[in-house]
């Protein structure tokens, strides 16, 4: 019942102000025939109820003509005042409902300029033509109070509204921000993680390529080299079988800690506490191993010597403090590089400098000798060079890659370090 009259202001719009108007038009007799104590009216009750007929009927328009319509009552008002009625709130409440629909549906100036010339034509018409025994308090300040409580009302009603459409607006808008938040974080982990996978594949495969081709030529004619390095392909496929667990391992870690939880219905499907009962751990439960980074850079670089690649790393500099995501940030690009010297270049050395200054870690990664290998594909028509650049700009690096004017290929890569100070001890 309550929420039923609570929505029929908005749903039957014209009957509300229909209902209003044959309300305000019954106060108008009783209205016309108010006088001062001890003082007969001075004139008849109809004209009143007339004039207050009029406006209570150019009510029906408040809502699409809200200027006109307090026009209307103003006029009517000004008219019943020169008449010599005793302004009271019975005949003035046509005026009042248009001036609170006019100052809810229009701006403050102009309700307030709608108000006070209603004040001042009420009580001109009242000091000239009015009740000459009516008390100048009820000539002055009577109408002037009527009139200003509907506008201030409507204008609070009308600021309210604007800051509850405000408040929502703002809140669409944080759901969007949070959507749109939510989506590019997907799209970059989902970038991180075929960066990793590309990176952990292309290096493994080449260095499995290679060493299963160096099998197959000196098998017939040195079968013991060719065992020894059967048994490091082994120990290749087996890095790129853990890596790529690793990887893999972290995406299901995390999917599997955001997925809801489902309650199938059997109880042996249930986590159970520690306390007799028993609790069912998965691979998802164990933590992801750790990241490679500066540290594991030794073992990579030798890695390559089974393909036949010499790399000699070398570092300038005191090292400084590097975040987890800039040293994997350092390990791919190394990893990527020498992936690329291998693949491409006929030389079997490179070499990589790691720098330290007092805000940057220059990475170089060289190969002098230019020369390709018959039939290599071209270094820039796969992801290699593209997944770099993207991995530097993540950590606020930047990276350029090009043949030098001597000779080769050349991948410096420049990454911020994290910045400290030394604290002095505190005194005593």
């Amino acid at each position: 019942m309550i929420d039923n009259l609570q929505r029929l202001p908005t749903a039957r719009p014209h009957a509300v102000d229909a209902g209003l108007a044959a309300a305000l038009f019954a106060c108008s007799l009783p209205g016309s025939l108010v006088t001062l104590p001890g003082h007969d009216p001075g004139v008849p009750w109809w004209p009143g109820v007339l004039l207050t007929g009029v406006a209570c009927a150019a009510l029906l328009w408040r809502r699409c003509r809200p200027r006109t319509t307090t026009a209307v009552t103003i006029v009517c008002a000004t008219a019943v005042s020169a008449l010599g009625y005793i302004l009271t709130v019975l005949l003035l409440g046509p005026l009042m409902v248009a001036l609170h629909s006019l100052a809810v549906r229009t701006d403050r100036r102009t309700a307030n300029t709608f108000a006070c010339t209603g004040i001042v034509l009420l009580v001109g018409a009242t000091l000239a033509v009015g009740p000459g025994d009516e008390p100048l308090v009820l000539k002055l300040l009577g109408p002037a109070a009527w009139l200003l409580l509907p506008t201030s009302l409507g204008t609070v009603t009308r600021l309210r509204g604007a800051y509850l459409e405000a408040v929502q607006a703002r809140a669409e808008h944080a759901e969007r921000t949070r959507e749109e938040e939510a989506r590019r974080r997907v799209a970059e982990e989902r970038m991180r993680i075929a960066r990793d996978l590309h990176d952990v594949v292309a290096h493994h495969l080449v260095l499995a390529n290679l060493q299963a081709g160096a099998v197959v030529r000196m098998l017939p004619v040195r079968p013991e080299e060719a065992e020894r390095i059967a048994d490091e392909l082994s120990g290749t496929t087996f890095s790129a079988l853990r890596e790529l667990k690793s990887t893999v391992g972290l995406l299901r870690h995390q999917a599997d800690r955001t997925a809801p939880s489902v309650d199938t219905g059997d109880p042996a499907a249930r986590p159970t506490d520690d306390e007799g009962r028993g609790t069912r751990t998965t691979d998802a439960d164990k933590p992801p191993e750790p990241t490679p980074g500066l540290a594991e850079l030794p073992d990579l670089v030798s890695s390559f010597l089974h393909a036949g690649l010499t790399v000699t790393l070398a570092t300038d500099g005191d090292p400084r403090p590097v975040s987890v995501g800039a040293a994997l940030t350092v390990y791919r690009i190394v990893q990527e590089a020498l992936t690329n010297v291998t693949k491409h270049a006929v030389t079997g050395a490179a070499d990589v400098r790691l720098a330290y200054t007092h805000d940057r870690l220059v990475v170089t990664v060289v190969n002098a000798d230019g020369a390709r290998r018959p039939n290599s594909p071209s270094p820039g028509g796969g992801y290699g060079l593209i997944g770099m650049r993207e991995r530097a700009h993540s950590v606020g690096g930047r990276i350029r890659m090009g043949h030098r004017p001597q000779g080769g290929f050349e991948v410096v890569a420049e990454l911020p370090v994290q910045s400290y100070r030394l604290e002095e001890p505190a005194a005593g």
